[in-house]
């Protein structure tokens, strides 16, 4: 009867077990190989419904494949430690694999394999025990059962992992292809992004709306990490962008401050999916102003969030500051205008047409309430009368005509900002 080998340590499990048992021990279980590899077939079948194809006979084949693949390598590695691990490896590998492109969970495969191990394991024992080998064959046997099931496990994982990768990989590309396509200049046919969004998996939606952030320092150029799956995300003009579906839901953009802690940007207006670059200029153009400092503030907005920790993502929306923004498109002609229809005001100087420029917006913004004006400016109402009656007085025009109202409204804070800029030159 042959002796088994004496392990170093009985409290040590070897790394490799399979060095542990006779050679000669092969002999035996070489003949027994294909009975076994029916019962592990069987077995899996059974006992795991997932795998059970009556229909696809292709597929049992692999099974099977693999069941000899795997026990007769295991048979190998008693007879030659030192055997490959090459071929059995690249097979569980593949068969991994195979199990994410077809996009079940790894743990049928895991329960497969267990399956198949216990059924191998319970056929060699009762075989060894008819044969009448020393327990300590049984025990030794056990654990290279073990440990040789953790190494094919262990390539299946890696396998499922590598598709996994890729997959990611290809959807991401796809999703900056599609990005791409919503943002280029001119548009994308509709047809084609439709069919980019399918490969994608992004439900293309009816509207949507692009916010753009402010590069952060040491970032390398990346956007916020954990964003919400449906958002696309990339880069533009060297700045992060974010397309936003379905902006117009109770909360808008405003739902991501929380995930944009620290970041600051600019939301597009909402428009139909096809105009994406719409909303991508005007979120570049409000980008820009805040850059410059010339974007105040929204209407019925409060004081503005500034620097220093973490805080909430500060997002401001281009179709809040439109006079700012309309403003910025055509500044020059805005100046031009500005300097011919307040040409007064200039005669009077930046500090006396400064003051009376001020005083002509707010009653403009107040209906001329002269009460509502003194209120706005912190001043007597009687100050605003006779500021007025000034204004009246060095135009040659009705600065009260409804019909100037609102061009008068716009181009004041161009005329200020030129009459600040001078006097402090």
């Amino acid at each position: 009867m042959t002796e088994l080998h004496v392990r170093a340590s009985e409290e040590t499990l070897s790394a490799q077990p399979w060095r542990d048992v006779p050679r000669e021990e092969a002999q035996w279980m070489r003949p027994h190989l294909p009975a076994l590899v029916d019962s592990m077939v069987e077995g899996v079948l059974r006992h795991v419904p997932e795998y059970a194809r009556p229909d696809d006979p292709v597929y049992t084949e692999v099974m099977r494949v693999a069941a000899e693949q795997g026990m007769g390598h295991f048979v190998q590695m008693i007879a030659d430690p030192d055997a490959s691990w090459q071929e059995v490896h690249q097979v569980f590998f593949d068969i991994g694999y195979g199990e994410a492109v077809e996009g079940r969970s790894l743990e049928h495969l895991q329960n497969a394999l267990r399956i198949a191990s216990r059924t191998a394991w319970r056929y060699l024992s009762r075989e060894a025990e008819r044969l009448k080998k020393p327990r300590e064959l049984a025990i030794s046997l056990a654990e290279v059962n073990f440990a040789y099931l953790d190494q094919l496990a262990s390539a299946a994982a890696q396998g499922y992992a590598r598709a996994r990768e890729k997959a990611a990989g290809e959807r991401e590309q796809r999703r900056g292809r599609l990005l791409s396509l919503l943002l280029s200049d001119p548009p994308a046919p509709k047809d084609i992004v439709a069919e980019q969004a399918n490969l994608a998996g992004w439900a293309l939606p009816e509207r949507l709306a692009v916010i753009v952030l402010i590069p952060r320092p040491g970032s390398g150029g990346e956007g916020p990490a954990g964003l919400p799956p449906g958002l696309l995300s990339g880069l533009d003009r060297g700045r992060p962008c974010l397309v936003m579906p379905d902006p117009d839901r109770p909360g808008g953009p405003d739902r991501l401050t929380a995930t944009l802690g620290g970041w600051t940007g600019a939301v597009g207006p909402s428009v139909p999916a096809h105009q994406a670059g719409v909303s991508l200029h005007w979120a570049h153009r409000t980008l820009d102003l805040m850059a410059a400092g010339r974007l105040g503030p929204a209407p019925g907005a409060g004081p503005r969030a500034n620097g220093g920790g973490r805080r909430p993502g500060v997002l401001v929306h281009a179709d809040r500051h439109m006079p700012d923004l309309l403003l910025q498109e055509g500044w020059t002609l805005a100046e031009a205008a500005a300097r011919r229809r307040l040409a007064p005001l200039t005669e009077l100087g930046p500090h006396r047409g400064g003051r009376l420029a001020v005083t002509m917006l707010e009653c403009l913004r107040h209906g001329f309430n002269a009460t509502d004006a003194a209120e706005a400016l912190s001043v007597h109402p009687q100050t605003v009368r006779y500021r007025l009656a000034q204004l009246h007085e060095i135009f040659d025009y009705d600065i009260e005509d409804p019909a100037l109202r609102l061009e008068l409204m716009l181009l004041l804070p161009v005329w200020l900002r030129d009459a600040g800029e001078e006097e402090q030159a």
